[in-house]
């Protein structure tokens, strides 16, 4: 039985590691297809952006989560159960806004990362910014608006990686005439 066991602990990691190292080609590929840093940043984000308007789906059919009531069980669902289930880590919810509209998720591991280092000619490279636009696009299909973005990345000397959420508002429905 441990056998089997490790087979799967093996696959799960090495099914890990091929995504990183596919991801970092990606990024590589874009590096070369495009003249600057902010370019490259904007693709990802808007290559998240896509992912997570279709995520969503799959997301609320497999996790069962019902409709979040506020920004802060927002916060919650998307820290323990939207990050586990797709990267295998648990980022913890941090630095609220005195509003309660504004907060961090901490990063202690980042998968995207591993055997990663950014070239001193790429110093406004956000690697990870795909995570942005993921989270962006998939809140947006629930009817919210949000500010994300990258405060602190260990690529880039700091301890942890740290992503700031901002709700800007909720979207309404537009539902057309006669469906009301």
């Amino acid at each position: 039985m441990s056998r089997q066991s490790n087979r799967a602990t093996d696959s799960k990691k090495m099914n890990s590691e091929l995504f990183t190292l596919t991801y970092g080609a990606l990024v590589t590929q874009l590096c070369k297809d495009y003249e600057n840093d902010e370019e490259v940043n904007k693709q990802l984000d808007k290559m998240g952006y896509n992912i997570g308007v279709r995520l969503i789906e799959d997301f609320l059919a497999r996790s069962s989560v019902g409709r979040c009531h506020d920004f802060r069980e927002t916060a919650d669902v998307i820290a323990k159960v939207a990050f586990k289930m797709y990267l295998g880590i648990t980022p913890s919810v941090t630095n609220w806004s005195p509003a309660g509209d504004e907060f961090s998720l901490i990063l202690e591991s980042n998968p995207l990362v591993d055997f990663v280092e950014l070239p001193d000619n790429h110093s406004n490279l956000v690697y990870s910014n795909l995570l942005c636009g993921v989270l962006r696009g998939a809140l947006e299909m629930v009817q919210m608006a949000v500010d994300v973005r990258f405060a602190q990345d260990t690529l880039r000397g700091d301890n942890v990686t740290e992503i700031r959420m901002k709700f800007i508002k909720r979207i309404e429905e537009n539902m057309p005439a006669g469906d009301e």
